[in-house]
């Protein structure tokens, strides 16, 4: 196959970023879809063994190239426990015990600083003045886009909370981790390693406290398709090919558009209302996201 000619790696580098987005709003709308006929660890183990199944055939079929050590395996089973397995699982549980959704997005949204902090000392990253001042105003933006929903935060359940923490860092550490260590890695065969690590994470903790429970409904069915399809193939595959290319931490700046992007889809799906905080919150958050991306 002919290798893409550089108007269409420019057009692919142009529609990355705003395309991933968009899919990664989507995991809340999936989450909410899919939370009153399913448990949610078990879930995602059941998602990320579909995706394992549809990825591994696709790699096998397109030729790609396995790790050829056991430091390409670990590398890979690590990231995905922390990408994956840490991350969703963490939230996901958190929201399903108590934690106002407001709350978890507001901490998911310390994601983008608490990468910016940890560039410099593990990845030798340097993060200019701009880029921390559209960090800045990016995170103002989301908690503008939040704060009609931090009204349900009263009482806020200190275990879960601290388990949503524990989450956000691991996806800082699991993006950090990824761009230290995939470099030499397909990214095709890499995703089906990081699924095997996300199984390996989540599944034993389902078994452990949940009860397995996940009604085969049409929400569930639609839902779980897009999860394995949309989200853990499309917005993954961008998520490892945006790590690759850019500085880590202005990749993480995009994660402060998806609270305004799932608010949208809030209000054309679940008929949720739009404040006009809400709305120039977005429009902040977009200017932060355009200050950090550059340069």
């Amino acid at each position: 196959m002919d290798a893409p000619t550089a108007p269409n790696r420019d057009l692919v580098a142009r529609l990355a970023p705003p395309l991933f987005v968009v899919i990664w709003a989507t995991g809340f709308v999936v989450a909410r879809l899919v939370a009153p006929d399913a448990d949610p660890l078990s879930f995602l183990a059941l998602r990320y063994a579909l995706a394992i199944g549809v990825l591994a055939i696709a790699a096998v079929v397109a030729g790609a190239a396995w790790p050829s050590d056991w430091i390409g395996w670990r590398d890979g089973l690590v990231a995905g426990m922390l990408l994956h397995g840490g991350y969703l699982g963490g939230v996901f549980w958190s929201v399903d015990h108590g934690l106002p959704a407001g709350i978890a997005a507001l901490v998911a949204g310390l994601q983008p600083l608490m990468t910016a902090l940890l560039v410099a000392p593990l990845l030798g990253e340097r993060v200019s003045a701009r880029r921390w001042l559209g960090i800045a105003v990016g995170f103002s933006g989301a908690l503008l886009v939040i704060a009609p929903r931090l009204g349900a935060g009263a009482g806020i359940p200190i275990f879960p909370l601290a388990i949503c923490f524990l989450a956000v860092l691991a996806i800082t550490l699991g993006t950090i981790w990824q761009k230290r260590t995939a470099a030499r890695l397909d990214l095709r065969t890499n995703t089906v390693v990081q699924y095997g690590g996300a199984l390996l994470f989540t599944a034993p903790l389902a078994l452990l406290l949940e009860e397995g429970r996940i009604a085969f409904t049409p929400q569930v069915a639609i839902g779980l398709a897009w999860a394995v399809l949309g989200l853990s193939i499309g917005a993954i595959s961008l998520l490892l090919i945006l790590i690759r290319r850019g500085a880590v931490a202005g990749v993480a700046s995009l994660l402060f558009l998806v609270p305004p992007c799932s608010a949208v889809m809030a209000y054309f799906l679940f008929g949720e209302t739009l404040a006009p905080v809400q709305m120039l919150g977005m429009a902040v958050a977009a200017l932060g996201v355009a200050l950090a991306s550059r340069g």
